[in-house]
């Protein structure tokens, strides 16, 4: 395990937000949408849905499809998709009655836009639409820079979306982040998983289905109980290599 060590604290830093059980819970409303927009896509009632935390949208889409007796071919994912975007637009009011931003979100989101050389960014299996509305839903998007980041219709591997959001950041910002400057943070093993392959430093917030020990036992040393320790937030942002990842 690599020895964490302070880092230059006004280097720029990018940080990547999961959105679901990180940032916002939707309370059910993510599976009803589910529910309505498979058989609008497909003509066909949704029996079995994918598991689907932590996973990329492609992914959850296609297994779906398949386990729903339908071929996963780009027409058939494209059409599930485009239903799925329509029915989060669609249940904007539903989202917002229904679900919420979790404790300390947006507090944490604020404070870390006031720090110059943060810059924010989500990676999220969640369509780059459906991510937009949720963060819209719930107002925390002012805090988030949506062109800098990464979705899970970019790629099948949520490992493979933190090189894209780097790339993103650098052509939106003019600025490289690397490895030692790029923070994941998630709340599923998956998420922990992602950080760790692709060789960036990730806080696990264990506000999902996994606790704090499922979380410290897939691999992350930095877990929060939730983001209302916003000073703990910004604790694990400043401390270099705190992870036994790949480098």
């Amino acid at each position: 395990m690599v020895t964490p060590q302070p880092t230059d604290p006004d280097a720029p830093t990018l940080v990547l937000w999961d959105i679901d059980h990180t940032l916002i819970e939707t309370r059910g409303v993510g599976r009803a949408i589910y529910d309505r927009a498979f058989p609008a896509a497909t003509g066909r009632s949704l029996e079995k849905l994918a598991q689907i935390a932590g996973r990329t949208e492609l992914d959850i889409m296609s297994e779906s499809l398949r386990v729903n007796g339908i071929e996963p071919t780009d027409t058939a994912v494209q059409r599930l998709a485009a239903a799925l975007v329509q029915g989060h637009e669609d249940a904007r009011d539903e989202l917002a009655t229904t679900g919420r931003a979790l404790p300390g979100a947006a507090e944490a989101l604020q404070t870390l836009a006031a720090i110059p050389h943060v810059h924010q960014g989500v990676l999220t299996g969640n369509l780059r639409e459906v991510a937009r509305i949720k963060v819209e839903v719930f107002g925390l998007d002012r805090y988030l820079d949506l062109e800098s980041s990464a979705y899970g219709d970019d790629h099948t591997d949520r490992a493979e979306l933190v090189a894209i959001a780097q790339r993103r950041a650098k052509e939106h910002t003019g600025t490289t982040f690397d490895n030692d400057h790029t923070v994941l943070i998630g709340d599923t093993v998956n998420d922990v998983k992602a950080a760790l392959v692709a060789g960036v430093r990730v806080v696990a917030v264990a506000t999902g289905k996994s606790d704090a020990e499922v979380l410290r036992g897939a691999g992350a040393v930095n877990v929060l109980p939730e983001l209302t320790q916003v000073e703990r937030v910004i604790e694990m942002l400043t401390c270099s290599r705190s992870t036994s990842g790949p480098r």
